[in-house]
């Protein structure tokens, strides 16, 4: 017999993947490991975090099928992504899903299907607002190498980009340093090599790096994370006018944010609020990051909700 009020979550970023069962708000099962995104670990080794974390929650849940499950995830609209978590759904005995991107389970964690902007700033970046009237603007999100501005990735290989040219410009930083260290270079013609490779290196696990250098005092470091600082606020303030030129929004909405970047990079932290107050004094950002299973949590109820309805 299917548990109808239990549901599932997931929230799969672009180095973690979480997943959570759930009954009328209680938890009952949590377990998390690597990322699914196939451009990120392949396809072989994303198939095989999803099942692990599925067969391990379901273990501690102590079930065999559940009615719904949401999955947020970073890659959503890559060809192929959808029908395969679905398809891994299927087997695992689910009755309905979906398969969405990571902002939208992170946006309804903060807002319950209301209006509200969110922006993301972890290893990738993008930022979605909703208006009252349900319509729906972005701005970035549009992959490491070709967006993703302010983002974990973004801040590792500018710094190196800047890194390089203090160097040319014989300007001091110790990021080069502290990069060839990380990669195990021996000088600066090796890190050339391993940071221009293809597949390239994980540039979004400088970050942290990058962020302490700043904090000590390093100029190069400091300007990349006032740059990622800027454009996670004007992304937030792009979307902010598509709602309001777009879909007749003339009050504030709130802003949460949610991502490793703003949460833990004190330095971007401060220059994103900061930024955010000068230009819209009355808007509301939340001070603390959300949860973004709790949106997969709640879509899956949603969910299951839906289905209990067509079917009695």
């Amino acid at each position: 017999m299917i548990e109808s009020a239990m549901v599932l979550g997931l929230d799969g970023g672009g180095t973690r993947t979480r997943v959570s069962v759930s009954q009328e708000g209680r938890i009952l099962a949590f377990a998390e490991n690597g990322s699914i995104k196939r451009l990120r670990v392949g396809a072989a080794v994303a198939e095989e975090n999803l099942r692990d974390l599925l067969a391990e929650v379901y273990k501690q849940a102590g079930v065999t099928e559940l009615a719904a499950a949401c999955a947020g995830v970073a890659s959503s609209k890559m060809p192929g992504v959808q029908e395969w978590i679905q398809a891994v759904f299927t087997d695992f005995k689910i009755t309905r899903s979906e398969v969405v991107g990571d902002e939208v389970i992170a946006l309804d964690a903060a807002f319950k299907g209301g209006p509200g902007i969110l922006q993301i700033a972890g290893t990738g970046s993008n930022c979605i607002g909703r208006a009252p009237d349900g319509g729906w603007e972005s701005c970035g999100g549009w992959s490491s190498r070709l967006g993703d501005e302010g983002s974990g990735y973004w801040i590792g290989l500018h710094a190196v980009r800047r890194a390089l040219r203090a160097y040319d410009h014989e300007q001091p930083t110790r990021i080069l340093d502290v990069v060839s260290n990380l990669w195990d270079a021996k000088d600066i013609d090796e890190l050339i090599n391993i940071g221009d490779a293809s597949p390239g290196p994980d540039f979004a696990a400088l970050a942290p790096h990058i962020s302490q250098l700043a904090e000590e005092g390093d100029a190069v470091a400091q300007g990349v994370l006032k740059q990622a600082a800027a454009d996670l606020v004007e992304s937030v303030l792009l979307v902010r006018a598509k709602l309001r030129r777009k879909h007749n929004l003339s009050q504030e909405v709130p802003v949460a944010w949610i991502g490793s970047v703003v949460g833990k990079a004190r330095l971007v932290r401060e220059g994103f609020f900061a930024g955010l107050h000068a230009a819209a004094p009355e808007m509301l950002v939340l001070d603390r990051e959300i949860n973004g299973i709790d949106g997969a949590v709640w879509r899956a109820e949603r969910l299951a909700g839906v289905f209990a309805q067509t079917t009695a």
